[in-house]
Protein backbone atom coordinates (compact mmCIF):
# COMPACT_ATOMS: atom_id res chain seq x y z
CA UNK A 1 0.00 0.00 0.00
CA UNK A 2 3.05 2.23 0.84
CA UNK A 3 4.58 1.83 -2.49
CA UNK A 4 1.16 2.60 -4.31
CA UNK A 5 1.44 5.96 -3.10
CA UNK A 6 4.27 6.90 -3.05
CA UNK A 7 4.29 5.85 -7.02
CA UNK A 8 0.70 7.87 -7.04
CA UNK A 9 2.16 11.17 -5.51
CA UNK A 10 4.44 12.30 -8.14
CA UNK A 11 1.46 11.82 -10.68
CA UNK A 12 -1.10 13.90 -8.48
CA UNK A 13 1.69 16.56 -7.37
CA UNK A 14 2.37 16.54 -11.09
CA UNK A 15 -1.33 16.86 -12.37
CA UNK A 16 -1.83 19.77 -9.48
CA UNK A 17 1.01 21.60 -11.13
CA UNK A 18 -0.35 21.71 -14.77
CA UNK A 19 -4.36 22.26 -13.37
CA UNK A 20 -2.25 25.53 -11.87
CA UNK A 21 -0.55 26.81 -14.44
CA UNK A 22 -3.59 26.75 -17.05
CA UNK A 23 -5.43 28.79 -13.99
CA UNK A 24 -2.80 31.09 -14.28
CA UNK A 25 -2.51 31.36 -18.18
CA UNK A 26 -6.26 32.18 -18.05
CA UNK A 27 -5.89 34.79 -15.46
CA UNK A 28 -2.83 36.29 -17.92
CA UNK A 29 -4.65 36.07 -21.16
CA UNK A 30 -5.69 38.80 -22.91
CA UNK A 31 -8.61 37.29 -25.97
CA UNK A 32 -10.62 38.43 -28.22
CA UNK A 33 -14.29 37.33 -28.47
CA UNK A 34 -15.68 39.62 -32.05
CA UNK A 35 -15.31 43.15 -31.45
CA UNK A 36 -14.75 42.58 -27.20
CA UNK A 37 -11.34 42.04 -25.61
CA UNK A 38 -11.32 40.51 -22.12
CA UNK A 39 -8.66 40.75 -19.99
CA UNK A 40 -7.42 38.14 -17.63
CA UNK A 41 -7.85 39.46 -13.86
CA UNK A 42 -3.79 38.80 -13.00
CA UNK A 43 -2.74 40.57 -16.39
CA UNK A 44 0.06 43.51 -16.37
CA UNK A 45 -2.14 44.95 -18.95
CA UNK A 46 -4.29 45.99 -16.61
CA UNK A 47 -2.22 47.91 -14.80
CA UNK A 48 -0.68 49.88 -17.82
CA UNK A 49 -4.28 50.84 -18.84
CA UNK A 50 -5.89 54.24 -18.00
CA UNK A 51 -9.62 55.26 -18.22
CA UNK A 52 -11.58 58.62 -18.77
CA UNK A 53 -15.41 59.32 -18.65
CA UNK A 54 -16.21 61.24 -21.89
CA UNK A 55 -17.86 64.22 -21.21
CA UNK A 56 -18.61 67.61 -23.41
CA UNK A 57 -16.81 70.55 -23.09
CA UNK A 58 -17.02 73.98 -24.87
CA UNK A 59 -14.67 74.47 -27.83
CA UNK A 60 -14.67 76.89 -31.10
CA UNK A 61 -13.56 74.41 -34.12
CA UNK A 62 -11.19 75.61 -36.54
CA UNK A 63 -8.59 74.06 -39.24
CA UNK A 64 -6.23 75.40 -41.51
CA UNK A 65 -5.86 74.66 -45.26
CA UNK A 66 -4.53 75.48 -47.95
CA UNK A 67 -5.69 78.10 -50.82
CA UNK A 68 -4.65 79.74 -53.79
CA UNK A 69 -5.57 83.59 -54.88
CA UNK A 70 -7.66 83.65 -57.92
CA UNK A 71 -9.83 86.81 -59.85
CA UNK A 72 -12.95 86.94 -59.84
CA UNK A 73 -14.44 85.64 -63.31
CA UNK A 74 -16.70 88.73 -63.45
CA UNK A 75 -13.80 91.16 -62.78
CA UNK A 76 -11.58 89.80 -65.44
CA UNK A 77 -11.46 90.24 -68.97
CA UNK A 78 -9.07 88.99 -71.74
CA UNK A 79 -8.92 91.21 -74.83
CA UNK A 80 -8.62 89.26 -78.08
CA UNK A 81 -9.82 90.89 -81.79
CA UNK A 82 -12.43 89.36 -83.30
CA UNK A 83 -11.47 89.33 -86.48
CA UNK A 84 -7.92 89.19 -88.10
CA UNK A 85 -6.33 91.93 -89.40
CA UNK A 86 -3.66 94.58 -88.50
CA UNK A 87 -2.74 96.48 -85.55
CA UNK A 88 -3.41 99.87 -86.58
CA UNK A 89 -3.27 102.00 -82.96
CA UNK A 90 -3.65 101.54 -79.39
CA UNK A 91 -5.64 103.44 -76.82
CA UNK A 92 -4.34 101.64 -73.82
CA UNK A 93 -0.93 101.20 -71.37
CA UNK A 94 0.00 99.15 -68.33
CA UNK A 95 -1.65 100.27 -65.05
CA UNK A 96 -3.92 102.44 -66.51
CA UNK A 97 -7.68 102.48 -65.47
CA UNK A 98 -10.58 101.76 -68.21
CA UNK A 99 -14.47 101.68 -67.80
CA UNK A 100 -16.78 99.43 -69.97
CA UNK A 101 -16.87 100.72 -73.15
CA UNK A 102 -13.24 102.31 -73.20
CA UNK A 103 -11.32 102.25 -76.36
CA UNK A 104 -8.11 99.39 -76.22
CA UNK A 105 -7.26 98.61 -79.69
CA UNK A 106 -8.19 99.12 -83.32
CA UNK A 107 -7.57 96.85 -86.31
CA UNK A 108 -8.31 97.59 -89.79
CA UNK A 109 -9.51 94.03 -91.12
CA UNK A 110 -11.28 92.97 -94.63
CA UNK A 111 -13.44 90.75 -92.54
CA UNK A 112 -15.00 93.27 -90.40
CA UNK A 113 -15.20 95.22 -94.02
CA UNK A 114 -17.32 92.52 -94.96
CA UNK A 115 -19.74 92.34 -91.59
CA UNK A 116 -20.42 96.21 -91.59
CA UNK A 117 -21.42 95.54 -95.86
CA UNK A 118 -23.53 93.10 -94.77
CA UNK A 119 -25.35 95.04 -92.37
CA UNK A 120 -25.85 97.65 -95.04
CA UNK A 121 -27.18 95.87 -97.27
CA UNK A 122 -29.47 93.40 -94.92
CA UNK A 123 -30.72 97.15 -93.89
CA UNK A 124 -31.41 98.01 -97.62
CA UNK A 125 -33.35 94.58 -98.33
CA UNK A 126 -35.30 95.17 -95.59
CA UNK A 127 -35.77 98.77 -96.73
CA UNK A 128 -36.85 97.54 -99.99
CA UNK A 129 -39.29 94.97 -98.68
CA UNK A 130 -40.99 97.20 -96.31
CA UNK A 131 -41.72 99.65 -99.55
CA UNK A 132 -43.36 97.07 -100.81
CA UNK A 133 -44.95 95.97 -98.53
CA UNK A 134 -46.83 99.61 -98.17
CA UNK A 135 -47.04 99.18 -101.88
CA UNK A 136 -49.22 95.98 -101.74
CA UNK A 137 -51.31 97.03 -99.33
CA UNK A 138 -52.49 100.35 -101.21
CA UNK A 139 -53.37 98.36 -104.50
CA UNK A 140 -55.66 95.87 -101.84
CA UNK A 141 -57.36 99.09 -100.38
CA UNK A 142 -57.92 100.93 -104.29
CA UNK A 143 -59.50 97.36 -104.99
CA UNK A 144 -56.71 96.47 -107.93
CA UNK A 145 -54.20 94.51 -105.64
CA UNK A 146 -54.09 90.73 -104.92
CA UNK A 147 -54.36 89.05 -101.26
CA UNK A 148 -51.46 86.57 -102.38
CA UNK A 149 -49.27 88.91 -102.99
CA UNK A 150 -49.92 90.95 -100.34
CA UNK A 151 -48.75 87.93 -97.79
CA UNK A 152 -46.23 87.30 -99.54
CA UNK A 153 -45.15 90.56 -99.51
CA UNK A 154 -45.84 90.25 -95.66
CA UNK A 155 -43.42 87.17 -95.66
CA UNK A 156 -40.64 88.37 -97.56
CA UNK A 157 -40.84 91.46 -95.00
CA UNK A 158 -40.66 89.91 -91.86
CA UNK A 159 -37.79 87.50 -93.99
CA UNK A 160 -35.36 90.73 -94.38
CA UNK A 161 -36.81 92.13 -91.02
CA UNK A 162 -34.67 89.03 -89.20
CA UNK A 163 -32.20 89.45 -91.30
CA UNK A 164 -31.54 92.69 -90.17
CA UNK A 165 -31.91 92.12 -86.22
CA UNK A 166 -29.15 89.09 -86.80
CA UNK A 167 -26.95 91.93 -88.43
CA UNK A 168 -27.65 94.30 -85.85
CA UNK A 169 -26.82 91.56 -83.08
CA UNK A 170 -24.04 90.83 -84.83
CA UNK A 171 -22.24 94.34 -84.67
CA UNK A 172 -23.27 94.96 -81.15
CA UNK A 173 -21.45 91.84 -79.55
CA UNK A 174 -18.52 93.72 -80.66
CA UNK A 175 -19.82 96.62 -78.75
CA UNK A 176 -20.62 98.95 -82.43
CA UNK A 177 -23.42 100.89 -82.35
CA UNK A 178 -24.93 100.36 -86.05
CA UNK A 179 -25.72 104.05 -86.18
CA UNK A 180 -22.23 105.28 -85.78
CA UNK A 181 -20.56 102.48 -87.85
CA UNK A 182 -18.75 104.19 -90.82
CA UNK A 183 -18.13 101.47 -93.68
CA UNK A 184 -14.28 100.93 -94.53
CA UNK A 185 -13.51 102.44 -90.68
CA UNK A 186 -11.49 100.18 -88.70
CA UNK A 187 -12.75 98.20 -85.43
CA UNK A 188 -12.15 99.73 -82.16
CA UNK A 189 -12.25 96.95 -79.77
CA UNK A 190 -13.53 97.99 -76.52
CA UNK A 191 -12.85 97.00 -73.00
CA UNK A 192 -16.35 94.89 -71.38
CA UNK A 193 -15.37 95.70 -67.99
CA UNK A 194 -14.45 98.11 -65.59
CA UNK A 195 -10.70 97.54 -64.13
CA UNK A 196 -7.10 98.27 -64.81
CA UNK A 197 -4.90 96.71 -67.90
CA UNK A 198 -2.90 94.47 -66.59
CA UNK A 199 -0.98 92.88 -69.19
CA UNK A 200 0.02 94.98 -72.39
CA UNK A 201 0.85 92.67 -75.36
CA UNK A 202 -0.23 95.00 -77.93
CA UNK A 203 2.22 95.93 -81.07
CA UNK A 204 1.10 98.49 -83.83
CA UNK A 205 1.73 96.75 -86.86
CA UNK A 206 0.60 93.38 -85.82
CA UNK A 207 -1.42 91.16 -87.59
CA UNK A 208 -3.53 88.76 -85.88
CA UNK A 209 -5.63 85.87 -86.24
CA UNK A 210 -8.97 85.44 -85.93
CA UNK A 211 -7.72 82.38 -83.22
CA UNK A 212 -5.05 84.54 -81.98
CA UNK A 213 -4.04 84.61 -78.41
CA UNK A 214 -5.55 87.98 -76.71
CA UNK A 215 -3.40 90.75 -76.59
CA UNK A 216 -4.27 92.92 -73.59
CA UNK A 217 -6.30 92.00 -69.98
CA UNK A 218 -8.31 94.11 -67.50
CA UNK A 219 -8.98 93.20 -64.26
CA UNK A 220 -10.41 94.31 -61.09
CA UNK A 221 -8.76 93.47 -58.10
CA UNK A 222 -10.13 95.34 -55.54
CA UNK A 223 -11.81 92.02 -54.68
CA UNK A 224 -9.87 88.50 -55.14
CA UNK A 225 -11.07 85.11 -54.45
CA UNK A 226 -9.24 82.33 -52.69
CA UNK A 227 -9.80 78.97 -53.42
CA UNK A 228 -9.53 76.54 -50.66
CA UNK A 229 -9.87 73.07 -50.42
CA UNK A 230 -12.15 71.56 -47.87
CA UNK A 231 -11.68 67.56 -46.77
CA UNK A 232 -14.99 65.47 -46.58
CA UNK A 233 -14.60 64.95 -43.25
CA UNK A 234 -14.59 68.65 -42.66
CA UNK A 235 -17.48 70.05 -44.47
CA UNK A 236 -19.76 70.28 -41.30
CA UNK A 237 -17.43 73.13 -40.20
CA UNK A 238 -18.45 75.22 -43.39
CA UNK A 239 -21.91 75.47 -42.68
CA UNK A 240 -21.64 78.08 -39.35
CA UNK A 241 -18.35 79.67 -39.53
CA UNK A 242 -17.86 82.21 -37.57
CA UNK A 243 -14.82 83.87 -39.09
CA UNK A 244 -12.13 83.06 -41.83
CA UNK A 245 -8.70 83.96 -41.96
CA UNK A 246 -6.02 84.08 -45.05
CA UNK A 247 -2.27 84.01 -44.49
CA UNK A 248 -0.12 84.35 -47.77
CA UNK A 249 3.32 82.82 -47.84
CA UNK A 250 4.67 85.31 -48.58
CA UNK A 251 3.22 87.63 -46.34
CA UNK A 252 2.64 85.41 -43.53
CA UNK A 253 2.81 88.16 -40.86
CA UNK A 254 -0.27 89.76 -42.64
CA UNK A 255 -3.96 88.29 -41.92
CA UNK A 256 -6.57 89.03 -44.52
CA UNK A 257 -10.41 88.56 -43.48
CA UNK A 258 -12.67 87.03 -45.48
CA UNK A 259 -16.24 85.19 -46.20
CA UNK A 260 -17.28 82.39 -47.87
CA UNK A 261 -18.57 83.47 -51.21
CA UNK A 262 -19.56 79.43 -52.70
CA UNK A 263 -18.79 75.89 -51.68
CA UNK A 264 -18.63 73.49 -54.27
CA UNK A 265 -21.36 70.81 -55.00
CA UNK A 266 -19.17 68.34 -56.52
CA UNK A 267 -16.49 66.10 -54.21
CA UNK A 268 -13.34 65.96 -55.95
CA UNK A 269 -13.19 62.10 -55.90
CA UNK A 270 -9.24 61.91 -55.94
CA UNK A 271 -8.55 64.34 -53.19
CA UNK A 272 -11.87 63.96 -51.53
CA UNK A 273 -12.48 67.58 -51.12
CA UNK A 274 -14.74 70.11 -51.78
CA UNK A 275 -13.74 74.00 -53.43
CA UNK A 276 -14.67 76.71 -51.01
CA UNK A 277 -14.30 80.40 -52.44
CA UNK A 278 -13.61 83.35 -49.97
CA UNK A 279 -14.24 86.47 -51.01
CA UNK A 280 -11.25 89.07 -49.72
CA UNK A 281 -11.30 92.69 -49.67
CA UNK A 282 -7.98 93.65 -51.47
CA UNK A 283 -8.23 97.16 -51.58
CA UNK A 284 -4.60 96.98 -51.10
CA UNK A 285 -3.59 95.27 -54.01
CA UNK A 286 -1.33 92.96 -51.80
CA UNK A 287 -3.24 89.90 -52.67
CA UNK A 288 -2.13 89.03 -56.46
CA UNK A 289 -3.42 86.30 -58.11
CA UNK A 290 -1.74 82.81 -58.37
CA UNK A 291 -0.27 83.62 -54.88
CA UNK A 292 -0.43 80.52 -52.48
CA UNK A 293 -1.24 80.76 -48.64
CA UNK A 294 -2.85 79.19 -45.60
CA UNK A 295 -6.31 79.34 -44.66
CA UNK A 296 -7.85 79.14 -41.29
CA UNK A 297 -11.79 78.31 -40.88
CA UNK A 298 -12.77 78.96 -37.41
CA UNK A 299 -16.48 78.28 -36.10
CA UNK A 300 -18.53 79.23 -33.59
CA UNK A 301 -18.01 78.02 -29.68
CA UNK A 302 -20.22 74.60 -29.35
CA UNK A 303 -20.66 71.97 -26.93
CA UNK A 304 -17.98 68.87 -28.39
CA UNK A 305 -16.84 65.72 -27.41
CA UNK A 306 -13.23 65.69 -27.65
CA UNK A 307 -11.12 62.47 -26.02
CA UNK A 308 -7.13 61.82 -26.17
CA UNK A 309 -6.19 61.55 -28.92
CA UNK A 310 -3.75 58.45 -27.34
CA UNK A 311 -7.37 56.86 -26.87
CA UNK A 312 -7.92 56.51 -31.09
CA UNK A 313 -6.58 53.28 -32.54
CA UNK A 314 -6.74 53.14 -36.53
CA UNK A 315 -7.72 49.81 -38.64
CA UNK A 316 -7.90 50.01 -41.80
CA UNK A 317 -9.71 52.87 -42.88
CA UNK A 318 -11.56 53.44 -39.71
CA UNK A 319 -10.69 54.78 -35.98
CA UNK A 320 -12.00 53.37 -32.97
CA UNK A 321 -11.63 53.46 -29.35
CA UNK A 322 -11.57 50.79 -26.26
CA UNK A 323 -15.22 50.95 -24.89
CA UNK A 324 -14.79 50.07 -20.74
CA UNK A 325 -17.86 47.40 -20.43
CA UNK A 326 -16.87 45.97 -16.89
CA UNK A 327 -15.04 43.11 -15.64
CA UNK A 328 -12.35 43.65 -17.55
CA UNK A 329 -14.27 43.74 -21.18
CA UNK A 330 -13.54 46.26 -23.46
CA UNK A 331 -15.58 46.64 -26.91
CA UNK A 332 -13.81 48.40 -30.38
CA UNK A 333 -16.11 50.99 -30.86
CA UNK A 334 -15.91 52.59 -34.18
CA UNK A 335 -15.81 56.82 -33.97
CA UNK A 336 -15.59 59.49 -36.55
CA UNK A 337 -12.93 62.25 -36.00
CA UNK A 338 -12.56 65.67 -37.19
CA UNK A 339 -9.75 68.28 -35.69
CA UNK A 340 -7.12 67.08 -33.65
CA UNK A 341 -5.61 70.10 -31.13
CA UNK A 342 -3.70 70.27 -27.94
CA UNK A 343 -3.45 66.77 -27.43
CA UNK A 344 -7.33 66.18 -28.19
CA UNK A 345 -9.50 65.18 -31.12
CA UNK A 346 -13.18 66.15 -31.74
CA UNK A 347 -15.57 62.93 -32.13
CA UNK A 348 -18.43 63.82 -33.98
CA UNK A 349 -20.06 60.22 -33.72
CA UNK A 350 -20.16 57.22 -32.18
CA UNK A 351 -19.86 57.95 -28.65
CA UNK A 352 -21.88 60.05 -26.29
CA UNK A 353 -21.24 61.57 -22.59
CA UNK A 354 -21.25 58.88 -19.64
CA UNK A 355 -19.21 56.47 -21.53
CA UNK A 356 -15.70 55.36 -20.29
CA UNK A 357 -12.86 54.50 -22.91
CA UNK A 358 -9.65 53.37 -22.61
CA UNK A 359 -7.29 57.09 -22.52
CA UNK A 360 -4.12 55.57 -22.21
CA UNK A 361 -2.32 52.31 -22.76
CA UNK A 362 -4.77 51.08 -25.33
CA UNK A 363 -2.07 49.98 -28.02
CA UNK A 364 -1.35 47.52 -25.69
CA UNK A 365 -4.20 45.54 -26.76
CA UNK A 366 -3.57 45.77 -30.54
CA UNK A 367 -2.50 42.50 -30.82
CA UNK A 368 -5.31 40.49 -28.76
CA UNK A 369 -6.43 37.27 -30.51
Amino acid sequence: MKQLLLLLLPAMVLCSCNHNKQDDEVAIAVTLHGDTIQIGDKSPILSRLKTDVVKKESYRLEFTTSGVVKAIPSNYAEIASPFAGRISKSFVRLGQKVIPGSPVFEISSPDFFETGKAYYQAKQEMELALKSLKREKDLLQNKVGVQKELEEAEVNYELKKKDYENAVAALKVFQIEPDELVLGQPLIVRSPIAGEIVTDRIVIGQYIKEDAEPVAVIANLSKVWVAAHVKEKDMGMIQALDSVEVRLLAMPDQPFSGKIYHVSEMLDEDTRSVEVLIECDNSSRLMKPAMYGTVKLCDRSTEVIRIPTSAILQEEESAYVLLALGNNCYRKQKVSTSVTEDGKTVILSGLTPGDTIVSTGAFYLLDAR
